[in-house]
């Protein structure tokens, strides 16, 4: 199995450490096909991107792929999930502009209703405090992503379970159906083999994820691959992978 694409790097343009292009660099010399900058989206209250600034890594991107031919430079978005209705931080615009969408659960994300939303968050920070209050946040959370996959055009979840519970059999059943993959991410501990197990009886596909915050990690799916070789999961239900 050869892992030929990373759709989950950080830049400078979030609250990565390196440039686009030195992502890019480290991807040219692991030997990656393609590569995706999948900064925070603007409504993450510390990491997102600034809205304005989209534009601008369009154009490097459009730029260094005229310099760097041998891998397929996209702009992606690590959006964040705003609400329970599955809205998501994007707009239009910001559609319009990216080559994929990926999206994440992240405590940092503004509610979009404070008062109907803000549970979403304290649920899940108590959850693992509570039997009766994980049942509540996994109902929400996997409402959450339901609503979302149903709404965007997504390619995939990052690290769904890490920061708060979901039920994976509803979630996975829902992606297989909507053509969006779940993420073994390398950073977070889910998808857990356990959880691996549960999505494999759906259709859906998974992908590995490197979510790199400095260019050194780019292409590092050690952990994650583990957990799927472990899983048994055959390399083509693996979005990124090739025999």
């Amino acid at each position: 199995m050869r892992i030929i694409a990373d759709y989950h790097t950080h830049t400078t343009f979030s609250h990565g450490s390196g440039s686009i292009e030195d992502n890019v660099k480290v991807a040219i010399e692991k030997g990656l096909k393609i590569l995706a900058i999948s900064d925070h989206g603007p409504g993450h209250a510390f990491y997102g991107i600034k809205k304005h600034r989209y534009k601008d890594m369009r154009a490097e991107i459009d730029r260094l792929n005229k310099i760097y031919p041998e891998i397929e430079i996209l702009l992606s978005l690590e959006a964040n999930f705003m609400s329970v209705d599955g809205t998501l931080d994007v707009d239009d615009e910001l559609l319009q502009m990216s080559d994929l969408i990926m999206c994440g659960y992240h405590f940092g994300s503004t509610p979009k209703n404070f008062f109907l939303d803000i549970k979403m968050h304290v649920y899940a920070y108590l959850s693992r405090y509570s039997k009766s209050i994980y049942k509540k946040s996994e109902k929400i959370n996997t409402k959450m992503m339901i609503n979302a996959m149903r709404k965007y055009d997504l390619t995939a979840i990052t690290h769904p379970g890490a920061k708060g519970p979901i039920d994976i059999k509803k979630v996975a059943k829902v992606a297989s159906e909507e053509n969006v993959a779940l993420e073994v991410n390398v950073k977070h501990g889910h998808l857990t083999v356990d959880e691996i197990h549960e999505a494999m009886k759906t259709d859906v596909m998974f992908i590995l994820g490197s979510d790199a915050h400095d260019a050194e990690r780019v292409g590092d799916f050690s952990a994650s691959l583990e957990r799927c070789i472990e899983a048994g999961v055959p390399v083509e239900r693996i979005m990124n992978a090739e025999v």
